[in-house]
């Protein structure tokens, strides 16, 4: 190995190493400021490890006022808009990636057009259609607005994964007696999983996080980030590190069970080079 070489793979880890710090220590901060002590909290200095581990803080949040509801309705809200998500979103990658058509780029760019528009524009018309279609303060109504964000990150990653599936593979189910659909379910569907997953892993997190279309949607059905949103101006210091650290863990563990998908995907566009 060339002395440029060992270079360029120096300075491709200290790229990796600094972008996994910047993910990972504002998460250990987070994570080590929910089970400090409350009264370290409020010392200044404080020190950067507490001197004690302690759960008072976590049982503060979990016995606050509207959080294990609002938990409960984001669960709902991610698994509803994981399921119509895909639904919608593995057809189109597909279709997207088999079919040839007048305005398919056209209708790829138009996907990505539909994120160019912030949520805030459509705050009103978004209340008004919602209470006109009697959605509005359900949790139906916050699952469509969040398919309707994730649905564009879902179709490209689809049809990306798509046009890795050899297409001769269904040809020659369809030879066997395979309809298209059921050569697209048994054949192109299952080698698609580590692309599903990663579209599924996305389509939870955009869902978990998302707080604006559930705070101006809803008011007594509100999911987490929007509960801990309407409470923070008048919450304490802990109450804030604990609903912060709340909301990682389920989008982090979601991700872990994931990531053996992932592998699989990375390993085949590997192994293909």
């Amino acid at each position: 190995m060339t002395f440029r070489q060992l270079q360029r793979r120096f300075l491709l880890y200290m790229v990796v190493v600094v972008i996994a710090l910047w993910v990972l220590v504002p998460l250990a901060l987070i994570a080590l400021a929910a089970f400090t002590p409350r009264l370290e909290l409020y010392q200044w200095p404080r020190p950067v490890l507490p001197s004690g581990f302690s759960t008072a803080t976590m049982s503060f949040f979990l016995r606050s006022y509207g959080t294990l509801t609002s938990l409960r309705n984001s669960a709902l809200v991610a698994l509803l808009t994981l399921g119509m998500t895909l639904a919608v979103g593995a057809p189109a990658g597909y279709a997207v990636a088999r079919y040839v058509f007048r305005g398919r780029e056209a209708f790829r760019i138009g996907i990505l057009m539909t994120r160019m528009f912030p949520t805030s524009l459509l705050a009103i018309p978004l209340i008004v259609t919602f209470i006109r279609w009697q959605l509005y303060d359900t949790l139906i109504g916050v699952a469509f607005i969040h398919t309707a964000m994730a649905l564009p990150f879902a179709v490209l990653i689809t049809s990306g994964i798509f046009s890795g599936v050899p297409k001769e593979l269904e040809e020659a189910a369809m030879t066997l007696g395979c309809s298209r659909l059921g050569a697209f379910v048994r054949v192109a569907l299952p080698l698609a999983l580590p692309g599903l997953a990663a579209a599924a892993m996305f389509t939870f997190v955009i869902s978990w996080n998302e707080v604006f279309a559930s705070a101006i949607l809803t008011v007594r059905n509100r999911t987490l980030p929007a509960q801990v949103l309407t409470s923070l101006e008048v919450a304490p210091l802990d109450f804030r590190f604990a609903g912060g650290f709340f909301m990682i863990i389920p989008a982090l563990i979601f991700m872990a069970l994931a990531r053996r998908y992932l592998f699989q995907m990375w390993g085949g566009a590997i192994s293909e080079r």
